[in-house]
């Protein structure tokens, strides 16, 4: 793909017609342009240019000069893309404003389990349960490349709240890592998490549970393409739910395992 093409479809996507972002991309390539230049630069029908410029003229991304024939001149990229910019968070903000005015029903997040199957949406979520965090955080983490800048942040403003975050990692030099950034958490090193093997070419990467309700289990996936994380996750939200229950269980026989071993020493 082009740098003109590439630049048409990124127009497209915030929000401008492809006759739109193909006069505009045209007119950047050239000074000035009359409505037969612009069709020939930019392959979009003479018949269509001029309604199409009057539309960006609207949008402040075009001027016009009163010649004979007109002749059209793009704004400059810094001042068009503050404009877009400025158009795009607009919506964004009305759509907020509209949205937040309608009535949501009872949250049914009890009811089930839900599925995530994109790295980015993974982490999402992790960092909404852990800013939702009031009383505790229990986290083990047998794969480090997945704990981003956005979990460490988190993970820290828990702690700086006062809640009781206890992390789990690997080795010690994961400990190392994490203390650097998660000072206020209490971080110990369990080696079985060294250990943990693949199921259907899924690694377990991270387990999450706030208030012993909220859950998040996450494993990486094999992937063919070097250095591409693929990362899934299952959720839940409620302490009756069975996920939720089982994971109570199993994490909290891991703390009182290993407090009981702290006081025998």
């Amino acid at each position: 793909m082009s740098a003109a093409e590439e630049a048409v479809t990124s127009l497209e996507a915030l929000g401008l017609t492809e006759y739109e972002a193909r006069c505009f991309v045209a007119l950047t390539r050239i000074s000035t342009g009359t409505a037969k230049e612009v069709s020939q630069v930019a392959d979009v029908p003479r018949s269509r240019v001029y309604d199409t410029i009057e539309r960006l003229e609207r949008k402040g991304l075009v001027t016009v000069q009163q010649s004979d024939p007109r002749e059209y001149k793009s704004v400059p990229v810094e001042m068009a893309c503050r404009r877009l910019r400025e158009d795009h968070t607009a919506r964004i903000d009305a759509a907020e404003n509209a949205l937040e005015q309608l009535e949501e029903p009872e949250s049914k997040d009890d009811e089930g389990m839900w599925s995530i199957n994109q790295y980015e949406h993974v982490t999402d979520r992790i960092v909404l349960f852990l800013e939702e965090a009031i009383d505790t955080v229990h986290y083990l983490v047998p794969v480090m490349d997945v704990v981003d800048q956005r979990i460490r942040e988190a993970l820290q403003s828990a702690a700086d709240r006062g809640v009781r975050v206890v992390i789990e990692v690997p080795t010690r030099e994961a400990k190392t890592e994490l203390e650097e950034v998660v000072p206020d958490a209490n971080i110990v090193v369990a080696e079985g998490l060294r250990s943990t093997n693949n199921v259907q070419s899924e690694l377990p990467a991270q387990l999450l549970m706030v208030d012993q309700r909220a859950v998040v289990a996450a494993a990486v996936k094999e992937h063919d393409l070097p250095d591409v994380v693929q990362e899934v996750a299952v959720w839940t939200y409620g302490r009756d739910h069975g996920f939720a229950v089982w994971t109570r269980e199993l994490l909290d026989d891991r703390l009182e395992k290993r407090d009981d071993r702290a006081l025998g020493e």
